[in-house]
C-alpha cells in the first residue's frame, strides 16, 4: 500500500516539489534562521511565502519560477530590505534551471544569480574585507548549486541513454527471436512437404496396385493394404513429431530422432515395396558427419525417389549412389523414367527445398534430364565447416 501511495505521489510533481520546499518553509516560519526580526513579522512572513511558494511549481514552470524569485529578490535589494533565509529559493530555482533545461538557459540563470549576489554584497555589507568575503561565499554557493544542477542533468541524460539502449537491445533481441522462429517454421514446412509428399506418393502407388490386384491376386492386394496402413502410421508419427515443436508449452513428451544416413536402407526398402525397382550403393569410406547433414542427405534422397515414384512411370527403375569423398559427400539419384517434363510439377517446391537444404552447409544440387532419357539429381554436401575470418 505504501509503495503504491509513494509511486502515486512521485507522479505529481507539484506535490513532490512542495515537500522538498517544506523544510525551508519550516526553517523560516519557526524563526530558526535568526533573521525573523530583520523586518516586521507580517512583512517577513509574507515576503518569505512569496519566495517559497513558487517552488512548488519549479519543475512545471522552471523559467517562470526562477524569474519570479529573482525579481522578488531584486525588489528586496531596491527597497533596502536585508536578505532572509527564504532568499535561498533563488538557489533552488537556479538548480532547477541547470538540471532540467538546456545549457544556454543554465548559463543565463547563473549570470542572473551571480548578479544578484554582487548587488546584495555591495548593498548590505560595508568594508572591503566583508564585501570580499561575502561575495566569495555567495559566488561559491551560486557556482556549487549551478554545477550540481549540470551534473544531475548530465546524469539524467546518461541514464536515459542507457534506458534507450536497453530498450533498443530488447527490441533487437525480440526481432532476432522472431527471425529464428520464422526460420524454424520454414524448416518445419520443408520437413512437412518432404514427409507428406513421400508418404502420400507411396500410399497412392500402393492403392493403385491394390485396386488392380484385388480381383486377381488377393494376397498381393492384402500386402499393398498393409503397406498403406504402415506408411500412413509412419507419416502421422513424423508429422506429430515435427508439429510438436510448434507447441507453446512443452508437455514433457519425447520425440523420435531425425532420420539420417542409417535410415536410407529403410527408405530404399519402402520404395521397393511400393513397386519401384531400386539399386542402392555406397562408395568410399563412411565419415562421421553431423546430424543436420545426415538429415539433409536423407531428405534429398527421399525427395528424389518420391519424384521418380510419382512421375517416372510404371516401368521406371532407379539407382541411388552415396559417395564419401575427402571433402564432401556426393548423392546421385538417377532413373530411366519419363524425364524432366514429368518431374516439373509447375511449382518446383521439391527441388527448391533440396537446394535450400544443401545451401545451408555450403553445398549445391543439380537436377535435370539424363542423356538418353530419364532424370538425375546430383547433390554435393561438404563435410567440413569452412573457417571464416
Amino acid at each position: 500500500m505504501w509503495a503504491r501511495l509513494w509511486n502515486r505521489c512521485r507522479g505529481t510533481k507539484p506535490l513532490v516539489d512542495a515537500l522538498f520546499a517544506a523544510p525551508l518553509a519550516l526553517f523560516v516560519v519557526t524563526g530558526l534562521a535568526g533573521d525573523i526580526w530583520a523586518m516586521p513579522v507580517e512583512i517577513y512572513l509574507a515576503w518569505s511565502c512569496a519566495l517559497i511558494l513558487p517552488l512548488a511549481l519549479r519543475r512545471l514552470y522552471p523559467r517562470s519560477v526562477f524569474a519570479t524569485v529573482a525579481l522578488l529578490s531584486f525588489a528586496q535589494v531596491v527597497v533596502n530590505k536585508p536578505p532572509v533565509a527564504a532568499n535561498m529559493a533563488v538557489l533552488v530555482a537556479l538548480y532547477t534551471i541547470a538540471a532540467y533545461l538546456t545549457f544556454r538557459w543554465a548559463v543565463a540563470a547563473a549570470v542572473v544569480a551571480e548578479f544578484g549576489a554582487v548587488l546584495a554584497t555591495f548593498r548590505f555589507m560595508s568594508g572591503w574585507g566583508n564585501q570580499r568575503y561575502g561575495l566569495l561565499t555567495l559566488s561559491v554557493l551560486v557556482g556549487g548549486v549551478w554545477l550540481l544542477g549540470l551534473y544531475m542533468r548530465t546524469r539524467r541524460q546518461y541514464l536515459r541513454s542507457v534506458e534507450l539502449r536497453a530498450e533498443r537491445l530488447e527490441r533487437e533481441r525480440d526481432t532476432e527471436v522472431q527471425i529464428a522462429m520464422a526460420s524454424e517454421r520454414a524448416r518445419i514446412a520443408r520437413e512437412l512437404h518432404d514427409v507428406v509428399a513421400h508418404n502420400v506418393s507411396v500410399i497412392v502407388v500402393q492403392a493403385d496396385g491394390a485396386s488392380y490386384a484385388i480381383e486377381t491376386d488377393t494376397e498381393r492386394a492384402r500386402q499393398a493394404l498393409e503397406a498403406i496402413s504402415a506408411t500412413g502410421r509412419q507419416a502421422l508419427a513424423e508429422m506429430r513429431r515435427m508439429l510438436g515443436v510448434l507447441r507453446e508449452t512443452d508437455d514433457g513428451g519425447s520425440y523420435a530422432p531425425q532420420p539420417g544416413v542409417e535410415q536410407l536402407t529403410d527408405l530404399v526398402a519402402q520404395i521397393r515395396d511400393a513397386g519401384l525397382p531400386l539399386e542402392f550403393a555406397v562408395e568410399g569410406v563412411p565419415l562421421e558427419i553431423s546430424e543436420g547433414r545426415q538429415l539433409t542427405i536423407f531428405r534429398i534422397v527421399q525427395e528424389s525417389l518420391t519424384n521418380t515414384l510419382k512421375h517416372g512411370g510404371p516401368r521406371a527403375t532407379a539407382r541411388v549412389c552415396l559417395h564419401y569423398g575427402d571433402d564432401a559427400i556426393e548423392i546421385r539419384v538417377t532413373d530411366d523414367g519419363r524425364g524432366a517434363s514429368a518431374h516439373n510439377d509447375g511449382r518446383g517446391h521439391g527441388l527448391m527445398g533440396m537446394r535450400e537444404r544443401a545451401a545451408v552447409y555450403g553445398g549445391g544440387v543439380e537436377a535435370g534430364p539424363r542423356p538418353g532419357g530419364g532424370f538425375q539429381v546430383v547433390a554435393r554436401i561438404p563435410v567440413r565447416e569452412e573457417a571464416k575470418i
